[in-house]
């Protein structure tokens, strides 16, 4: 049989065939099989599995992966040279930002947009929680929308608890598999419920110690929406490490940065030391954010510690 992969708790997957939800196991062999990954199957991957009956209980294992169209992945939280899969098969990303209630840093922001970028995933910027911000947040909301807006993405402000601009984010996401990312306490749980209210998803109050929201979502969980669309709602991420970036070609997944790059004097120009950038010179004439560059250097020198620091004036 063959199905999607709608739930994953480390050890059983639930898998979608036919309509029908099965729980399903990995053969141990196919654990071993160099995958790098601290999960070999993700949430969005399509499987072959064959169902067995032990105990009167039906159960599936999982024979074979098939070859996914992209994934978002990170670097693993405890394991340094491990990776994680967050999903894969995704048609769209949304990542939800806060300016404060928890704080969503540049860094972070960036960081996310070029992993996406290299697995040519689209990503939606969701401004959320607009009703609760005074005018100096709402003024950094503009700020980020002016940037990332000039560079191409497409950003949204929306209000989870005041139904604010919930018909746009369902228009974009029918007929799509969607992701929605953030840190926790951004109200990505929130926001679904708001999309699909009989989801009723759990939702918990930010921690006012640490101003960072409580996990409610603990695996990634794929839904079936009832307006032709498919939501992954994914845990929160407090800090995104960038994978295996090649430092040549890191410059080309900042869309203005690669747009640029025809025109340095040298090919293989990465954009730090060599004369005649015309990254630096769009730079220093104000036509690309510092804030872009700084995240760009932050990568290339594998500043693994500064996922969580505000780097923009």
């Amino acid at each position: 049989m063959t199905g999607t992969v709608y739930k994953s708790t480390g050890s059983w997957y639930w898998i979608k065939s036919e309509g029908e939800l099965y729980k399903c196991r990995i053969k141990g062999k196919f654990r071993l099989k160099g995958i790098k990954s601290t999960n070999p199957i993700s949430v969005g991957d399509i499987v072959d599995f064959s169902l067995e009956t032990n105990n009167d209980e039906e159960t599936g294992v999982i024979t074979n992966i098939h070859e996914r169209k992209n994934y978002i992945v990170r670097k693993s939280v405890n394991l340094s040279k491990q990776t994680h899969v967050i999903a894969s098969n995704i048609d769209q990303v949304f990542l939800l930002i806060t300016i404060d209630n928890p704080p969503t840093f540049t860094t972070f922001i960036d960081r996310f947009l070029v992993t996406a970028e290299a697995y040519s995933i689209k990503t939606i910027l969701v401004f959320n929680k607009i009703d609760s911000y005074e005018i100096e947040q709402r003024a950094e909301i503009m700020y980020l929308k002016d940037v990332y807006e000039t560079i191409g993405y497409v950003c949204i402000e929306v209000s989870a608890t005041k139904n604010i601009n919930i018909h746009k984010i369902k228009t974009l996401m029918t007929g799509k598999v969607n992701m929605f990312a953030g840190h926790s306490g951004v109200g990505k749980t929130t926001l679904v419920n708001a999309i699909e209210p009989s989801l009723d998803l759990k939702t918990k109050e930010i921690s006012e110690q640490h101003k960072q929201g409580q996990h409610t979502t603990t695996f990634a969980e794929m839904f079936d929406l009832s307006f032709d669309a498919r939501i992954i709602d994914t845990p929160g991420i407090k800090g995104f490490g960038v994978v295996d970036m090649d430092k040549d070609e890191l410059g080309d997944y900042f869309p203005e940065f690669f747009a640029l790059k025809q025109n340095c004097k040298f090919n293989n120009c990465i954009h730090i030391n060599e004369p005649q950038c015309a990254v630096k010179e769009a730079l220093e004439n104000e036509e690309i954010a510092w804030s872009r560059y700084k995240s760009y250097l932050q990568i290339l020198e594998g500043e693994e510690e500064h996922y969580r620091t505000d780097i923009w004036e």
